[in-house]
C-alpha cells in the first residue's frame, strides 16, 4: 500500500513543504532538490518522481524556498541555505518512523544540483546515490564535490553547451563512483520529445542499483 502525505519539515526559521510518497516494497528514498521554490508543483520533478516510484523508489518533493524568499531571484544560487534546507530534509525522514529504514538518496536539478552534492559531502556515507539532471553541480564548492562518496550520475542535455563544459568542472573533481551522460537532443530543461523520459529512465535504473542495502547507512549527527 502506497503512503502518500503532505509533510512540514521545521527548517530553523522557515518551514519547508513537500509531498512524500513512498510506494509498497521501497528499497529507498530520494529527496528533491531543486533552486526555485515551485519544486514540488515542477512537472518535470514529478514526472521523474513517478518513474523513481515505479521502479520502487519513494520520493519527497520540496519546495526548498518559501514563496517569500523564493521573489529574490538570488536565493536560488545561495547553495549555502538551499544545503541547510536539503539537510535538515534529510535529518527528518531520519527520525520519521514510515522513512527512517529507507536508504537516501538526492536528485538535483539547476542549482539544486549543487546543493544535494554539498549535503552527500556534509551527511558522509549515508547517502546512497546521487543524480543531477541539467544542473550546476559546479557551484558544490571543490572541497565537498571532493568528499562525496555516494555514486553520482550527472545528466546533461546535449544542446546545453555551456552546461556541459560546467558539468565536466564539477565531475573532474569528483573522486566517488561516477558517470556523465549527455542526452542527445535535449536543451536546458529537457522538454524535446523522449528527453525527458531518457532522464527517468537513467535515473531510475541509478538509485535501483546503488539505494539497495541490507542494512540502512546512519545520518551523522
Amino acid at each position: 500500500m502506497t503512503h502518500e502525505a503532505l509533510v512540514h519539515i521545521p527548517a530553523g526559521q522557515a518551514t519547508v513543504e513537500g509531498m512524500l510518497v513512498i510506494p509498497e516494497g521501497a528499497v529507498g528514498l530520494v529527496l528533491f532538490a531543486h533552486g526555485s521554490g515551485s519544486s514540488r508543483h515542477s512537472p518535470r520533478n514529478n514526472y521523474v518522481a513517478g518513474e523513481l516510484r515505479a521502479a520502487g523508489v519513494g520520493t519527497l518533493l520540496m519546495d526548498l524556498l518559501t514563496p517569500e524568499e523564493d521573489r529574490d531571484y538570488s536565493r536560488r544560487f545561495d547553495i549555502g541555505l538551499l544545503t541547510q534546507r536539503l539537510l535538515d530534509a534529510a535529518r527528518w525522514v531520519a527520525d520519521q518512523d514510515v522513512t527512517k529504514a529507507l536508504p537516501l538518496g538526492f536528485f538535483g536539478a539547476s542549482t539544486g544540483a549543487a546543493a544535494a552534492l554539498e549535503a552527500a559531502a556534509a551527511l558522509g556515507d549515508a547517502p546512497r546515490a546521487v543524480v543531477s539532471r541539467g544542473g550546476r553541480p559546479d557551484l558544490a564548492s571543490v572541497q565537498a564535490l571532493a568528499r562525496v562518496t555516494a555514486p553520482t550520475l550527472l545528466l546533461v542535455g546535449g544542446y546545453d553547451d555551456g552546461v556541459i563544459d560546467l558539468n565536466q568542472q564539477a565531475y573532474d573533481q569528483l573522486r566517488c563512483r561516477k558517470e556523465m551522460v549527455i542526452v542527445p537532443g535535449a536543451t536546458h530543461l529537457f522538454e524535446e520529445p523522449g528527453t525527458l523520459e531518457a532522464v527517468a529512465m537513467r535515473a531510475a535504473g541509478w538509485f535501483a542499483e546503488y539505494l539497495p542495502i541490507a542494512s540502512p547507512r546512519r545520518l551523522s549527527p
